[in-house]
C-alpha cells in the first residue's frame, strides 16, 4: 500500500536557505501547518545531524494551528565550491485519538501511516553590496550609543580640564597654601608680642596711657585674625570654583 500524501504544509515547501556568513550560527526558519481537523505527530530529520540544531525536532502540531521550527546551521569553513548535499525529512502521521506515548505511536506506527516531505540545504554568500549596506550601518548601530554617553556624562567629565589648567589650579592652591601658613605665623609671632605687651601694660596700669595702648592690642590682633579667615575662605572659594568648573 503506497504512503499517504503529507497533510502538513510546508513553508518554505522544498529549500531550506542558509545565509552566511558562515563564521557564527546560521538560523533558517521552517513553519509547520496543520490545516485538517486531526492533531499530527512530527518529525525533523537530516543527513547530517552534527552540523545542525533543530528545536523543536519533534512534537505535536493541534488541528488547525501551525508552529515554527528553527533550524541552526552550526558555524563551519564554507567553500563557494562546495555543492550542499544536507538534506532534511519532516515525516509526520496523524496523531491517534487514545494517544499517551509519542515515542510508542512512533514505534508501533505501519509505514502506510507515515508521511513525509524532503528539503535540501542551499548555502548563500551576501552580496557585495549587502555587505557595504551592513558596514554602514554597524557603524551608525556603533556611534549612536557612543553619543548617547557622552550626552549622559555629568558636565565635570565631559568637559574635563586639559593638563595646563590642572597645572595651574595645583600652583595656584600650593601658593595659596604657603600664603596661610605664613599668616598663621604672623598670627602666631603677634599673640607672643601681645603677651609681652600685655605684661608691660599691667606694669603700667597706673599711666592714664595704659588703656589706649590696650584698645590698640586688641585692635591690632583682631584685624590680623579678620585678615586670616578672609584669606582662608577666599582660597576655600577659589578651590570649589575649580572643580565646579
Amino acid at each position: 500500500m503506497a504512503r499517504q500524501e503529507q497533510v502538513l504544509q510546508l513553508e518554505p515547501p522544498h529549500e531550506l536557505k542558509f545565509r552566511g556568513p558562515f563564521t557564527d550560527v546560521v538560523t533558517a526558519t521552517l513553519k509547520l501547518g496543520n490545516p485538517t481537523d486531526r492533531n499530527v505527530c512530527f518529525k525533523v530529520k537530516t543527513t547530517a545531524p552534527r552540523r545542525y540544531c533543530v528545536r523543536p525536532n519533534s512534537g505535536i502540531i493541534d488541528a488547525g494551528t501551525s508552529i515554527n521550527v528553527s533550524v541552526m546551521l552550526q558555524p563551519f569553513d564554507y567553500d563557494p565550491n562546495e555543492k550542499s548535499k544536507h538534506k532534511f525529512m519532516v515525516q509526520s502521521m496523524l496523531a491517534p485519538y487514545d494517544m499517551t506515548d509519542m515515542e510508542g505511536v512512533w514505534k508501533e506506527a505501519k509505514p502506510e501511516e507515515l508521511m513525509d516531505s524532503k528539503l535540501r540545504c542551499a548555502f548563500e554568500l551576501p552580496l557585495e553590496n549587502d555587505k557595504t549596506h551592513d558596514s554602514e550601518s554597524n557603524k551608525y548601530v556603533s556611534t549612536t550609543p557612543i553619543k548617547s554617553e557622552l550626552s549622559s556624562l555629568p558636565k565635570s567629565a565631559s568637559s574635563s580640564l586639559d593638563d595646563g589648567e590642572v597645572k595651574k589650579i595645583m600652583e595656584e592652591c600650593k601658593r595659596l597654601q604657603m600664603e596661610v601658613q605664613r599668616l598663621r605665623e604672623e598670627n602666631k609671632q603677634i599673640r607672643e608680642d601681645d603677651g609681652l605687651r600685655k605684661r608691660k601694660v599691667t606694669s603700667m596700669a597706673s599711666s592714664p596711657h595704659s588703656s589706649s595702648s590696650q584698645a590698640m592690642i586688641r585692635e591690632e590682633g583682631l584685624s590680623t585674625r579678620v585678615l586670616a579667615l578672609c584669606v582662608l575662605f577666599f582660597v576655600i572659594g577659589v578651590i570649589i570654583g575649580k572643580l565646579a568648573l
